[in-house]
């Protein structure tokens, strides 16, 4: 029985937030990964790309709701989804046509992409405070709960209940529908092929006769799509504050990089890896060692570090990994 409840708590309080947050952070970083495998440079502006598709996400929400549409028991955000890609994906090609593609044609640096995407960081989070302001919002209707705690009590028997949340259901369903999607498209389409070609080798791939153009604006289309998926279930599962996704930036980043940056695969175990790193690191383990082992009286929370400190534990495992394996869990670009 004390076995079942520490399991049940843990399943609560770590896996399935982890598992959640995880998913969220994955394709996050497949947005960043894939910028840099094709275009060679890091986006620092991804997560203001992030910020600004959830907003108009939650703009076209709040007219949809008001006509009267929704979905009955899935977030009517879904129904927005598309409207928020096409205009976050529309951004992100004129930011491309006026900042990205000066340089681009100049063959600069990559450090002169990465800082150029620093000021386009600044620019899309100014836009976003613009368009929906600075407070925070709650946008999940529809059914909050697939399991609620009293329910699975009456069912079980046990003290502890478990609950699982709609949105961290839609997640992780969301998530596995859109690698699928992803990596069939990269593998099987001839437009993911000429893409993987143009990673692989820029020159073989010009003498070979694919447009350069237009893999760059399928790279930017496809990024700002996986952007905005994150961003939305992000803010469907949490809330949304414009200044939330400039903070989970480095949460994502270090997901690309732990996995290796331009590697798919690996940005997505990256995502993962950081996910349940930073809830175990900063839960309180202190009730489910009771459980398992009550003859043990901890004199604390058993908690490694404070949940203000959750941030600090992705820099931690972003440091550890470019000082012991630089190319990632899988070997990426930077190699």
């Amino acid at each position: 029985m004390d076995f079942l409840n520490a399991l049940v708590v843990f399943l609560n309080f770590v896996f399935i937030p982890a598992a959640a947050y995880g998913a969220q952070l994955a394709l996050g970083a497949l947005g960043v990964t894939l910028v840099y495998g094709i275009l060679r440079f890091s986006n620092f502006a991804h997560g203001d790309t992030m910020a600004f598709g959830t907003a108009v996400v939650i703009l076209v929400t709040w007219g949809l709701q008001a006509m009267g549409i929704s979905l009955g028991p899935l977030p009517t955000a879904l129904l927005a989804l598309p409207f928020g890609i096409a205009a976050t994906a529309m951004l992100v090609l004129l930011t491309d046509k006026a900042v990205y593609k000066f340089y681009r044609v100049k063959k600069a640096a990559p450090i002169i992409l990465v800082m150029a995407s620093v000021g386009v960081m600044f620019v899309m989070n100014g836009l976003t405070r613009l368009l929906i302001g600075v407070s925070e919002y709650r946008f999940d209707d529809g059914e909050r709960f697939i399991i609620n705690v009293r329910d699975f009590r009456e069912w079980s028997g046990l003290p502890e209940g478990l609950a699982l949340r709609s949105t961290q259901a839609l997640t992780l369903v969301v998530a596995v529908i859109v690698v699928i999607a992803l990596f069939y498209f990269l593998n099987r389409t001839k437009s993911g092929k000429a893409m993987r070609a143009y990673s692989d080798n820029e020159d073989l791939a010009l003498l070979s006769g694919i447009d350069p153009e237009r893999v760059v604006r399928m790279t930017w289309i496809i990024a700002a799509s996986l952007a905005t998926i994150a961003g939305t279930l992000y803010g469907l599962d949490k809330s949304f504050k414009a200044f939330n996704y400039f903070q989970i930036l480095m949460p994502i980043f270090a997901a690309a990089i732990v996995g290796g940056l331009g590697n798919p695969l690996g940005a997505i175990a990256g995502g993962f890896l950081v996910a349940f790193s930073e809830v175990a690191v900063t839960y309180p383990w202190v009730k489910i060692v009771g459980y398992i082992a009550p003859w043990y009286e901890p004199s604390g929370l058993m908690q490694l570090l404070g949940t203000e400190y959750k941030f600090a534990v992705s820099f931690v495992i972003l440091i550890v990994v470019l000082l012991f394996r630089p190319t990632g869990l899988f070997r990426g670009k930077s190699a």
